[in-house]
């Protein structure tokens, strides 16, 4: 790596798996879109890599989360309440981290994806006296009105949200709107919208019938939650469908959910943690999922209907996607686990609905999005705006 070459840090942190996708889509996007002669990207999982108490309460965050999502609103009311990313507790324990980070390898710009990971980062930039040569850029990976505070911080010098409602969140938290971009979400350039042939051949990849409607459950990056309760119900019904479950790092519900796609009437191909999530989106006609910010608007990117698990009520970072998908036609509301087998048989019957539908989601998607993250980005990178007006 020559002496000149840009180098970008992406401070994220595997709670769930939307940040972790957050910082692998800026990475990409960098690798694509970024037409300098060369670039350099690291990402670092600055939450639970910086102190032993601090990844033990990331284990917890995501135990919490497979286990008991009914229990997670507690949760978010606890860290809004006592703000542990000013704390000076964790500073102290975790400042020694950061600080060797920047003396190995001293960024041009520093990009959090994580609403635990500015504050402590802007104050270890003020005392090595960098704060005015490096930018700390946040992308807020929550798109709907009521996300966490954290995301909040004086000190980050741009700030990139998915829409009008994650701006207004941010400016009613004290964040000055000249410092604020809307950019749409960080999503993975490879989740675009696909033809009927090509989810044909996406079926085809997974052994399923390539003309049948295909229902992809979404038990996410951690696998748990709702979902296999909501796939209990979905196995009972007898439908017309073929279906894909999608396990997560979770082999006990993968096992579990094998043990019971035995005894559905219709083909059940089950898969643990894939790399390939947007394969599985170009071949499924409607996603059932928790209302990830992520997750959501990867399904939308690929023009894919969401029907959101709110049979326990979101978190409040998540009630306001359910809400904009309902009012854009996009996707479904599932209160009650019970309910999932009439909801699908309704978009199987009404084919002008489920035509509607994905006409929503391609409106919802943001095109171009990562690339409109990466060219703000590189703006700030001292004499290195030189990104190309074209993608190569």
């Amino acid at each position: 790596m020559s002496e000149g070459t840009p180098k970008i840090l992406i401070l994220s942190s595997d709670t769930g798996g939307g940040h972790r996708s957050a910082a692998q889509a800026i990475a990409e996007g960098v690798e694509r879109f970024w037409h300098g002669d060369s670039s350099a990207v690291r990402i670092l999982k600055a939450v639970e890599d910086s102190h032993h108490i601090t990844e033990k309460l990331v284990r917890f965050y995501n135990w919490m989360l497979r286990h008991k999502q009914h229990r997670m609103k507690y949760l978010f009311w606890l860290v809004n309440r006592f703000r542990p990313e000013k704390s000076e507790f964790f500073f102290k324990r975790c400042a020694g981290f950061c600080r060797s980070q920047f003396e190995k390898w001293c960024p041009h710009v520093v990009v959090s994806v994580h609403p635990l990971t500015q504050h402590l980062v802007a104050r270890v930039l003020k005392e090595l006296g960098l704060s005015e040569k490096i930018p700390l850029v946040t992308v807020v990976t929550d798109p709907a009105y009521g996300f966490w505070k954290g995301w909040a911080c004086d000190d980050v010098s741009l700030y990139l949200v998915a829409n009008e409602n994650a701006k207004k969140q941010l400016v009613d938290y004290g964040v000055s709107p000249e410092k604020i971009k809307i950019s749409g979400m960080p999503v993975h350039p490879k989740f675009t919208p696909v033809d009927e042939s090509d989810a044909r051949e996406a079926r085809k990849h997974f052994g399923l019938d390539p003309d049948k409607f295909t229902v992809f459950v979404n038990a996410g990056w951690i696998g748990g939650g709702n979902i296999p309760q909501i796939f209990k119900e979905l196995v009972r019904g007898k439908l017309d469908v073929q279906a894909i479950f999608l396990a997560g790092k979770n082999d006990d519900l993968r096992r579990e959910v094998e043990t019971l796609a035995a005894t559905a009437t219709f083909p059940v191909k089950v898969i643990g943690y894939s790399d390939d999530v947007e394969r599985l989106m170009h071949s499924a006609n409607v996603m059932i999922s928790k209302l990830g910010g992520l997750t959501t608007f990867e399904a939308l990117a690929c023009r894919l209907p969401i029907i959101a698990d709110a049979t326990t009520r979101p978190m409040p970072q998540e009630a306001g996607t359910a809400d904009l998908l309902v009012k854009e036609g996009a996707g479904i509301v599932l209160e009650k686990s019970a309910d999932v087998v009439p909801i699908l048989q309704s978009l199987i019957s009404d084919k002008v609905r489920y035509s509607q539908m994905r006409a929503a989601a391609l409106r919802l998607g943001f095109p171009d999005s990562t690339r409109t993250i990466i060219e703000e980005i590189t703006k700030l990178i001292p004499d290195r705006n030189a990104l190309g007006e074209s993608a190569s």
